[in-house]
């Protein structure tokens, strides 16, 4: 790491400390020549691969969009989706995968949309699964009634709710 004082590539780290929840570093560095101290920050990329081959870093911002939609007109606010894409990029990064096929991306919103929202995540299913009829809606509608989902308990929004203030 060069010194972003006097440029030189020795420095040593003083402190390291985790952050954003473990997914990042940050160190306090000294710079052997001149003595003066920076902060840098070191996070694991995350890479999606995407249908053309292409790989671009995970984002949470693109997970939100996405949903957002299926969310249209439901309860649903800016903190929920917010930590919708966190659980999904933590999902993702407790794979232990460098590289993300963005299909799997996709299976990994399905689940914490559906504890978030049934209609929602019926609306990104039907988009995401390329629906074609209404036997697909069916079928889809029969899984969730078969295999019911509580939605968040109310101590987990109470929880959030107070960390908000």
């Amino acid at each position: 790491m060069n010194c972003p004082y006097c440029r030189q590539a020795d420095s040593r780290v003083v402190d390291s400390r985790p952050i954003d929840e473990g997914s990042s570093i940050r160190r306090r560095r000294e710079c052997a020549t001149c003595g003066k101290r920076f902060t840098t920050q070191e996070m694991a990329i995350l890479s999606v691969i995407k249908r053309s081959g292409a790989t671009e870093p995970f984002s949470r911002e693109k997970v939100i969009a996405g949903v957002r939609k299926a969310c249209q007109g439901r309860p649903v606010d800016d903190d929920d989706l917010a930590l919708l894409a966190q659980r999904v990029e933590e999902n993702l990064r407790a794979t232990g995968q460098a590289e993300i096929e963005a299909q799997e991306v996709g299976m990994a919103i399905l689940a914490p949309l559906r504890e978030l929202d049934e209609v929602a995540y019926l609306r990104y299913a039907s988009v995401y699964r390329n629906f074609n009829s209404l036997d697909d809606f069916e079928g889809e509608i029969a899984l969730l009634r078969a295999v019911p989902h509580e939605p968040l308990e109310r101590e987990e929004k109470e929880t959030r709710e107070l960390s908000k203030s």
